[in-house]
């Protein structure tokens, strides 16, 4: 009903944008009609028309906006709802079994295990949410220092293998050529947390199975590109670009079954944007896959401080 009402309402503003114009139209040519031997009431009437009509359209475009943005934010409300009462009622639903009625230790265990998944998953989503609205201001100053892709992605690759309990051949990092350093100048949680949600959102969208290639490359000696690219469900070609918007999930019926916020992209698109890169998306279509870049600029070690933390340490995004 709501999407129906949305689409009701954005029907009536395209319809009352059109009648004004049309009236608008008819009022100048009856302006002209009555004036033509005026030439200064002309010219007057012409530029009140003009100015007239660009109103209206401009407002006309302000609400559909208004309304496709509202509909946006109401699915992200629905999704961050869901995701934050799905993993509570299940640690409620254990948590009251494990009061009311003995359980053997092998059960308690796996009760437990499941109770800490599903603790993760909801940390995971607020602390995603808390990026996101990060993303969303200007930050006044950011800790930036050296660090090497390779290793990075590598030890990101490895956190998302562990954490979707994936064997090491589902996500594969090409070999960079020995002696090819790929330093960046960047913070190195925002890169972290970059880097994994796209191989999140390549994980989550190859439900038929995941085979993931990452490859870092040199691109006109100025920047790195990490391509990441998926056999999963695929983008429509003229969702591409939206994808990166707050909010945004592509819809359909392969969507709607994957879990999400509509904010890991935009929180990437955020962190490249102030990194002085950029991220891009290419697909061929629905079940044919998806290839994510992440481009960012390299960086001169001999103009930046030391990268002080580990490449190593395993953060979770």
């Amino acid at each position: 009903m709501n999407i129906s009402r949305r689409r009701g309402a954005i029907a009536t503003f395209i319809t009352m944008g059109v009648l004004l114009v049309g009236l608008a139209v008819a009022l100048q040519v009856g302006w002209i009609i009555l004036n033509e031997r005026t030439v200064a009431f002309v010219v007057l009437g012409i530029i009140l028309f003009a100015i007239l009509i660009a109103g209206v359209v401009l407002n006309t475009i302000f609400l559909v906006r208004e309304v496709r943005r509202n509909e946006r934010q109401d699915s992200f409300l629905n999704a961050v709802t869901h995701e934050l009462k799905t993993p509570i009622a299940s640690i409620r639903l254990y948590l009251e079994t494990l009061q009311r009625r003995p359980v053997d230790e092998a059960k308690r265990q796996e009760f437990y295990r499941i109770m800490l998944a599903d603790s993760d998953r909801l940390l995971a989503t607020v602390e995603q949410v808390l990026k996101a609205g990060e993303q969303g201001q200007r930050r006044r100053k950011q800790q930036r220092s050296i660090a090497e892709m390779e290793p990075l992605v590598a030890d990101c690759v490895a956190v998302a293998l562990q954490r979707y309990r994936l064997p090491a051949a589902a996500i594969v990092l090409e070999p960079v050529s020995a002696g090819v350093h790929l330093p960046v100048l960047a913070n190195l949680e925002d890169l972290r947390t970059a880097i994994s949600n796209l191989l999140d959102n390549a994980v989550k969208y190859s439900p038929e199975g995941v085979q993931v290639r990452c490859r870092l490359d040199i691109v006109d000696y100025t920047s790195v590109a990490l391509t990441i690219q998926d056999t999963g469900v695929g983008i429509p070609a003229d969702h591409l670009k939206r994808i990166f918007h707050r909010f945004y999930r592509v819809p359909g019926r392969a969507m709607v079954t994957i879990k999400g916020t509509g904010l890991g992209l935009f929180i990437v698109r955020s962190i490249a944007r102030q990194h002085g890169g950029d991220v891009t998306a290419t697909s061929e279509g629905l079940s044919s896959g998806t290839t994510m870049t992440l481009r960012l600029p390299l960086a001169n070690p001999a103009n930046a401080p030391v990268q002080t933390n580990s490449a190593s340490e395993s953060v979770a995004s």
